[in-house]
């Protein structure tokens, strides 16, 4: 019997894995990379169906241009003139309007929405697995007049939505957070969103899917794919051919690299985002959001990992010292008697996050193939979805009906 291959070891091609592995599938996991540090074992871990609008949302173009000029900012496009970067531009442009946000909204609900389910039913599967798992919501604080309403806009947006939102004093803010003093003009509370921590998750689905015999070829580079009409028949690799009935691509940042080979158009570039642990003295309890450096916020325990940044670097994974700088300085902005420290360059994780130019992500077949499905473009919100998209790949992988309506997320729409 042929094996499905899945072309990426991330969190999105390990949960394919899981949900194929449960239909009895075959499962072979190629990555070109030892899977020891990827971008999915280093990020903030947020399970956010708080997160309905895209990043490409009106009033982000002229922000990221004014967050162009400081080496310190949230946002940053690398300026180069590259023909890739330049359409991808030119398409997150046409793509920030408001009918867009409308109409991806519901879309982006509903996959976080069955994500966060998928977790919950996981977390009774697997009891062993220490995960970090908090259900206590994710707050948004906000310290300047024209974020408090954009923020307190969004609340109602949210609400008007189904979901559930809360607007916090400063007052309500220190009851949540009694050990260190919080500076902030208010904030608003997401109840419904949750964290984990996403290096153990990912460590012990990898672990979980080895024992039930699905195989991972690491440090394979794909080359080339074997067609013959509407079907792949073969991966070709640097380790040799390998023959396949169905392929789930699930690429990463380098999906559309991998969608060229295969003649159609991927519009993907890699948002570089880092983050780095600190021992959690004093304790910040809550995962939040700084909102006006755009940095998250992930306590564990006796840790508590800061992460941010969207850095439009293609596929350059190079540490930006000042990008990082960043991140550091926001957090006594926020929390003055948080005892920070400075990180090493060699504790600094990076990581590549799959942007497509829209915000949403790739999920479906391939155009123009039959046996070929691709997962890919979650950007920053990859944990999130991760669950909902390896389901959902699944479900059209077994020919069933697919849990929730997958329209805006054709792989085409861009050819």
């Amino acid at each position: 019997m042929k094996s499905t291959l899945i072309i990426g070891g991330g969190i999105v091609g390990l949960f394919s894995a899981y949900f194929l592995s449960k239909e009895g599938i075959e499962v072979s996991i190629i990555d070109r990379t030892h899977l020891k540090d990827n971008c999915s074992t280093g990020n903030a871990g947020m399970i956010v169906p708080s997160h309905i609008i895209p990043l490409a949302a009106p009033g982000m173009i002229s922000k990221g241009i004014s967050w162009m000029f400081s080496s310190k900012s949230p946002f940053y496009i690398h300026p180069r003139f590259d023909y890739k970067l330049l359409q991808w531009s030119f398409l997150f442009f046409k793509s920030a309007n408001q009918k867009q946000v409308e109409k991806a909204i519901p879309f982006l609900k509903n996959i976080s929405l069955l994500s966060k389910s998928l977790y919950l039913q996981f977390r009774e599967e697997h009891p062993e697995a220490a995960l970090a798992f908090q259900e206590k919501g994710l707050m948004m604080l906000y310290q300047t007049d024209a974020v408090e309403k954009e923020e307190i806009e969004f609340a109602h947006l949210a609400i008007k939505h189904g979901l559930e939102a809360e607007i916090l004093s400063p007052k309500d803010i220190q009851k949540i957070e009694p050990h260190l003093e919080v500076k902030a003009k208010g904030a608003v509370l997401f109840p419904g969103d949750a964290h984990l921590d996403p290096g153990a998750l990912y460590s012990y689905l990898k672990k979980y899917l080895e024992e039930k015999g699905v195989k991972f070829l690491t440090q394979t580079q794909v080359l080339g794919f074997e067609k013959s009409e509407t079907k792949v028949q073969a991966v070709l690799t640097d380790k040799g051919k390998l023959e396949a009935e169905k392929i789930l691509l699930c690429g990463g940042s380098w999906s559309g690299e991998l969608a060229k080979k295969l003649g159609f158009s991927l519009p993907m570039m890699g948002g570089k985002g880092y983050s780095f642990l600190q021992n959690n003295q004093p304790e910040i309890k809550q995962a939040t959001i700084l909102t006006e450096m755009k940095v998250a916020v992930s306590p564990y325990d006796n840790q508590v990992r800061f992460g941010g940044t969207m850095e439009i670097a293609g596929t350059n994974q190079k540490i930006d010292m000042k990008r990082v700088q960043g991140i550091f300085e926001s957090i006594n902005r926020y929390y003055p008697d948080f005892q920070a420290q400075f990180p090493k360059e060699t504790e600094i994780w990076k990581g590549l996050r799959p942007c497509s130019p829209d915000g949403l992500p790739y999920i479906g077949y391939a155009p123009g193939y039959s046996n070929v499905l691709v997962g890919s473009g979650h950007a920053m919100m990859g944990i999130s979805m991760a669950p909902a998209t390896g389901k959902l790949l699944t479900e059209l992988h077994q020919q069933k009906e697919a849990t929730m309506a997958i329209s805006g997320f054709e792989v085409g729409r861009f050819n």
